[in-house]
């Protein structure tokens, strides 16, 4: 099942995105919204989006460990796509460590200064993450 995780429940996804070592100084900013996939063994990961207008930022995919290597990544990426085509023209994000699994998604590598003004103005691209991140875009 893919949902969308109320406000008030972010304690699992808190933890979630901690231990995967992922920022989660700002997730009760607004602008945000994390998506949940299950089953019926419980939590597999969650997804997120931030921003407004055609361009936004993909952020904080995680999957639980015990749930890796299955392909629920790529179904909450894709999920998440799904939701927001035709609202949204473009998602972005940074990355230390999944660009491989972004560009076999089909997230193409983009240069930092190309970033649309609200991307590159987010706490992702100022604050939460290295210059070193490698920054995807995708156009939906």
């Amino acid at each position: 099942m893919f949902y969308e995780v109320p406000q008030g429940a972010y304690d699992t996804l808190r933890v979630a995105l901690e231990q995967a070592g992922l920022p989660t100084s700002d997730l009760d900013e607004p602008g945000r919204l994390f998506f949940g996939l299950s089953d019926d063994r419980g939590i597999i990961g969650y997804v997120g989006l931030e921003g407004d207008g055609p361009d936004r930022l993909l952020r904080s995919l995680v999957i639980f460990p015990s749930r890796r290597r299955l392909g629920h990544g790529r179904e909450l990426v894709e999920r998440l796509e799904g939701c927001v085509a035709g609202v949204v023209e473009r998602l972005h994000l940074l990355t230390t460590t999944a660009a491989p699994f972004f560009r076999a998604n089909g997230y193409a590598d983009a240069d930092r200064a190309t970033a649309p003004a609200p991307i590159a103005a987010s706490r992702e691209f100022t604050a939460l993450c290295p210059a070193s991140a490698a920054y995807l875009v995708k156009a939906l």
